[in-house]
């Protein structure tokens, strides 16, 4: 095996390098320093020159609201270059992970967990683009998987928990979403997911995220509870919320994603958030 991870310097492909190289397994991980993913013949150029069996594709653009104003952009990185490593890895005849989100479904039709055949509705120019890039390596491609995450944290870069840790230090009081559902994905545990799917060619559609349905209200006071701060969390809804902080892009009221296909395939569900943010609190 020999194993391009795009996305080297975001959360979860830093994480991906770091469980390949636990593993003892050739690596190489990139990022817009080494190619621009929308111009075609420079991620041929690259990948032609590397070689790789296997491809995991964790590179995107994430600026969910900003992307609502700079649509040409995020379809640019997120379809265009998408497809751009997708035509790559069928030139060189190598797997192709594409990872994605659960904003590729409208995030309100349904209260029960998104299965993964379920229609795709995204509501925002980031869902849509990310479903695009679903498409293009579906039409691309039959050697593929897909990876459906949501609620992301990691040790490399900007999330959640970082940004409730840094408020707890300024304010006494935080009001925080309740009527918002899903569940966390802690990158170094999706990152050995990963690293168990890639060469299995169990190719297909899944999701993952750690184990336990929650609301971001009760994700920030789990966070202050093993964090130990002190910090009050108020309850509001989505609609208080949008009021006081309003947001260019729609958020989903459900991001829950069925495991089932996980299951199916035979591989090990994530452990519970709880852990997870035990675990990450002492990375940080």
């Amino acid at each position: 095996m020999k194993v391009l991870v795009t996305g080297v310097n975001g959360q979860l492909g830093y994480d991906v390098v770091r469980h390949l190289d636990l593993r003892g397994i050739e690596n190489r991980g990139v990022d817009i320093a080494d190619f621009d993913l929308t111009d075609e013949e420079a991620v041929l150029s690259y990948i032609k020159e590397y070689a790789p069996t296997s491809i995991v594709h964790c590179a995107a653009y994430t600026a969910v609201d900003k992307a609502e104003s700079d649509r040409d952009t995020c379809w640019a990185v997120n379809v265009t270059g998408t497809k751009n490593v997708a035509l790559a890895a069928k030139a060189v005849g190598a797997e192709m992970m594409y990872i994605s989100t659960d904003y590729v479904f409208d995030g309100f039709s349904k209260d029960t967990p998104w299965e993964a055949d379920d229609p795709k509705n995204p509501q925002n120019v980031y869902g849509e683009t990310k479903y695009g890039g679903e498409l293009e390596v579906q039409k691309l491609l039959s050697d593929y998987y897909i990876l459906r995450i949501c609620w992301v944290f990691g040790k490399n870069g900007g999330n959640f928990v970082k940004t409730m840790l840094r408020l707890s230090e300024t304010y006494d009081e935080i009001s925080v979403v309740s009527d918002q559902y899903g569940s966390p994905t802690y990158t170094f545990d999706v990152a050995s997911l990963i690293c168990d799917m890639v060469g299995s060619r169990k190719y297909g559609v899944y999701q993952a995220s750690n184990e336990g349905d929650l609301s971001w209200y009760d994700f920030t006071k789990e966070i202050f509870k093993q964090a130990g701060k002190q910090t009050k969390v108020v309850a509001v809804t989505s609609e208080e919320y949008a009021k006081a902080h309003p947001t260019a892009a729609a958020r989903p009221k459900n991001s829950r994603l069925s495991k089932q296909t996980l299951i199916d395939g035979g591989f090990a569900r994530l452990p519970d958030y709880k852990d997870a943010i035990a675990r990450y609190l002492k990375e940080l």
